[in-house]
């Protein structure tokens, strides 16, 4: 009898420029120092009791099987009447809107339901770490166009240029992970007006949408919803886990047209197929309490000024912080370290984890800036205050 011989096939990478991401990185660093970990984008305190009682209350009521592969009709209704009601764009429930298993699932399963190979997909740099290999995952070609340094406004020049008769879709995110800024009204009409004579689809990132601070000044939400020529070409995707403090139950959701979303489905029923059933129902019953999202923007503003504060007293120079759960921060007068050297040296010195914004770029391009999130419990934030006072 011949020996049985173990051999593992070699794989030819789809992803070859991937490796361990910078949050786990970060993370990992931050549990062997002992390090308050301002790094990675999750809150550190509870949800709201009672979206877990409705939940558990979906669960004893034998809620618990498959359901429908878009989503629960009660909770695309709550969806479709949250959007008109704060965008004015009505939405068919039964055809325009999908709940999805997050907004990273919702972004690749638009990617792969939109983009064929050889086609561009521009994105707005420094972007969200799953953008580019969702675009290489279905064969497109990134088409990288920065965002205006220091600023992090939309360039709509080097926009407008990056347009080709191959591109086939723009990526944009406000508010916007890292940097925490948010577009205008302005902003959205100048990009309707660019995207009109086009076939380009958009894709609009909205995750932090109950994040948008200062509306003393006249700051509010631009979802892509509220402009007509911008909402029938668009893929609008929100997130359950980032405006109800349950990052870990993935669960959200994309508006747009029938036709958009009939191409959405396709993929969507092969890649996840639909998203846990009582979390749905426990989601549905939870968003007639509208104050739940109503109330964010104060709830992380008061967040953000107490950071700022203590930060201010630092030699750490503040950027604006717009909206989201993010503050960015100019490390010049502090070291001489690139990015992602000061953040080692930050966790394993100072006591205190951050994220370079560097690691955001494709080709790494270091500004002198690192992120910090304020999701984060007072006495969490008081904490890494408290060693940030050392700066």
């Amino acid at each position: 009898m011949n020996a049985v011989i173990e051999r593992t096939p070699s794989l030819q990478t789809k992803l070859p420029a991937v490796g361990t991401t910078i949050f786990t990185v970060m993370s990992s660093l931050a549990l062997e120092k002992n390090a308050v970990n301002l790094g990675q984008g999750f809150p550190d305190f509870e949800c709201d009791p009672q979206l877990v009682s409705a939940v558990t209350q979906a669960m004893t009521q034998g809620l618990n099987q498959y359901p429908p592969m878009p989503g629960v009709p009660v909770l695309r209704e709550a969806i479709a009447n949250k959007l008109l009601k704060l965008y004015g764009r009505s939405y068919n429930p039964n055809t325009e809107i999908t709940v999805t298993a997050g907004a990273t699932q919702a972004i690749i399963t638009t990617i792969l339901a939109v983009v064929h190979p050889g086609d561009e997909v521009i994105v707005l740099e420094p972007c969200y770490d799953s953008y580019v290999p969702n675009i290489e995952l279905a064969g497109g070609v990134v088409v990288s166009v920065p965002l205006i340094p220091g600023t992090f406004r939309p360039d709509f020049d080097k926009i407008s240029a990056a347009i080709t008769p191959k591109t086939r879709a723009i990526l944009i995110n406000s508010p916007h992970n890292p940097s925490a800024t948010v577009w205008t009204e302005a902003d959205m009409l100048t990009l309707q007006d660019i995207l009109a004579p086009t076939d380009v689809l958009l894709i609009s990132d909205e995750v932090y949408e109950h994040m948008v601070f200062d509306a003393d000044k006249g700051q509010s939400h631009q979802s892509a919803a509220r402009f007509p020529a911008l909402a029938a070409r668009a893929f609008i995707v929100s997130s359950f886990g980032k405006t109800y403090h349950v990052t870990g139950w993935k669960v959200g959701y994309v508006a747009a047209p029938a036709a958009l979303t009939a191409e959405f489905r396709k993929v969507h029923q092969f890649n996840v197929f639909t998203v846990n059933t009582p979390v749905q129902y426990g989601l549905a019953n939870y968003m007639a309490n509208e104050r739940a999202y109503l109330d964010l923007p104060a709830f992380y503003q008061r967040k953000r000024d107490l950071f700022r504060a203590g930060l201010a007293k630092t030699r750490l120079k503040l950027l604006p912080s717009e909206g989201s759960y993010f503050q960015c921060v100019d490390i010049s007068d502090v070291s001489d370290l690139n990015e992602a050297d000061f953040c080692k040296w930050l966790t394993t010195d100072i006591g205190v984890a951050a994220i370079p914004l560097s690691a955001f770029y494709r080709n790494g391009f270091d500004q002198r800036v690192v992120r910090f999130c304020f999701a984060k419990k007072d006495e969490t934030l008081n904490a890494a205050l408290a060693r940030l006072a050392k700066l």
